[in-house]
């Protein structure tokens, strides 16, 4: 038999369908909601978290360019400029009040005729081409843009890392006068970024357009440069090519996700990160929490499977080795018995006997009674036999009114007194309804197994004895010798 065909068979194949069910509808919700979920941080809140840290910086960390470019077009330091730099406590006073006003670390002022360097506390020094730390003011000369947005150390300030916008002075026919701006401490903007991932829980960070990280706050565990991060090397052409770029990369096992945009203001990028490991980690609670009750579902759904299929079989096998009318074992069960106990016999000899057994003219009690009083006598009869034969004994129906018995154990001799009891007792009995109770009786054929017999032969030698019974005139027990 087919494993498939057996009842554990579908048990185990009503299971797997159901797990393998499940377990799609369940992957697919998860990838399904993942990607969504990723979909939504990507295309809507780490965007939405750039405007609002873009705003802030345009109030916090773009309030010194926008002083800056004031500086460089105001007519009082222009004109103080072309005028020959005179009253220099004037220009220092104006740089001091600069620096109060707007909270700015210092102000300065370099010009390019004189080569002085004026900050809030007084000249500091004459900048020149030579020292590695006036690189800036020469650059700054030759450049075309406006200003330029510079961290360098800051000598009036005892070296300490500064944000410097640096401005260009140009005269009224747009010459250049020098170079003038604000600069604000790393340590402040550093505050700023922490203020904003302390605010909006994700990862803020500046770039400039080749991929150095120029500012971070503490929390930041990533590479100076960007190209140092495998998962997001393969993203760096665009995203510092274009004003703003989205992806998702993968890195020490964890997905994160990324927006940058451009601030042409500072000339820096604007990269916010977030890890959606806690979302993703809630999808793969209910995906667990989905395989669970899968798994307890379908081990219900197997067990009632197994005792509805066990519940049918059982009743099955029994509509199909039984007679529907008495009762009693078919000749399919006859002829399962028969080979069991015959190879019971083979393997360890002993006596195995039939009864073949006939109802006596039993066509005059359907005839004078009907069908349906012939029925009744012949389940009544059924259970005559049943009642009188021994536990281990099997009754079966043959067909129509005759009945077959089964005797293990039983040789010859015993077997033809087991059936003379039984005709004794039938005949002394009264079956049907009262008060049209009849007497029925019956003739029987006796028959022992030999070690060659087949179930024909067998069962062909019980039915010549009871054919002589019959000729014998009814109501008697032959016996063929074994």
């Amino acid at each position: 038999m087919n494993f498939f065909q057996t009842r554990s068979g579908s048990a185990f194949v009503a299971g797997l369908i159901i797990i393998i069910g499940f377990g799609v509808i369940s992957l697919t919700s998860y990838v399904v909601s993942t990607n969504s979920a990723k979909q939504a941080i990507l295309t809507n809140t780490l965007p939405l978290t750039s405007d609002n840290i873009f705003s802030e910086i345009q109030r916090d960390l773009l309030l010194p360019v926008l002083v800056s470019s004031l500086m460089a077009n105001d007519t009082f330091l222009r004109d103080w400029m072309i005028a020959g730099e005179k009253e220099v406590p004037q220009v220092i006073k104006y740089l001091k009040e600069i620096s109060d006003k707007y909270n700015a670390v210092t102000s300065f002022l370099v010009s390019e005729h004189t080569r002085a360097y004026y900050h809030a506390g007084g000249v500091l020094k004459k900048v020149h081409p030579e020292e590695p730390r006036d690189v800036w003011f020469f650059r700054v000369r030759d450049m075309v843009p406006p200003y330029e947005v510079n961290v360098d150390p800051d000598m009036a300030n005892r070296d300490t890392m500064t944000i410097f916008i640096n401005y260009r002075v140009l005269d009224y026919e747009g010459r250049f006068l020098g170079a003038t701006g604000v600069g604000i401490t790393v340590g402040a903007v550093k505050g700023l970024i922490e203020h904003y991932q302390e605010r909006f829980g994700r990862t803020v960070y500046f770039t400039d357009r080749q991929g150095q990280v120029v500012l971070h706050g503490a929390r930041f565990r990533g590479s100076a440069n960007l190209d140092q991060r495998p998962g997001l090397a393969p993203h760096l052409p665009q995203l510092l090519k274009t004003n703003e770029y989205s992806a998702e990369f993968s890195e020490e096992g964890g997905t994160v996700l990324l927006n940058a945009r451009y601030i042409p203001e500072l000339k820096w990028m604007l990269v916010v990160e977030e890890s959606p490991e806690d979302i993703l980690q809630g999808f793969r609670s209910t995906l667990r929490a989905n395989l669970a009750i899968c798994a307890l579902v379908t081990l219900l759904v197997v067990l009632l499977n197994r005792k509805t299929v066990h519940y049918f079989h059982d009743k099955l096998a029994g509509m199909a080795l039984r007679d529907d009318l008495t009762g009693a074992a078919n000749r399919r069960s006859f002829a399962i018995y028969f080979a069991q106990l015959t190879a019971q016999a083979r393997r360890q000899p002993e006596d195995l006997s039939v009864l073949l057994m006939d109802l006596d003219d039993f066509k005059s009690i359907n005839d004078q009674h009907g069908h349906l009083a012939g029925d009744l006598v012949l389940k009544q009869v059924a259970a005559h036999i049943k009642a009188h034969i021994r536990d281990w004994d099997i009754l079966c129906r043959w067909g129509g009114e005759e009945f077959l018995v089964l005797l293990k154990g039983a040789g010859l001799g015993q077997a033809t007194a087991i059936a003379e009891q039984l005709r004794q007792g039938l005949a002394a009995a009264r079956f049907g309804q009262e008060p049209a109770a009849i007497t029925v009786t019956m003739s029987i054929g006796v028959a022992q197994y030999r070690p060659d017999d087949s179930e024909s032969g067998l069962v062909g030698r019980a039915d010549d004895a009871l054919y002589r019974a019959k000729a014998g005139g009814r109501n008697r027990v032959e016996a063929l010798a074994a």
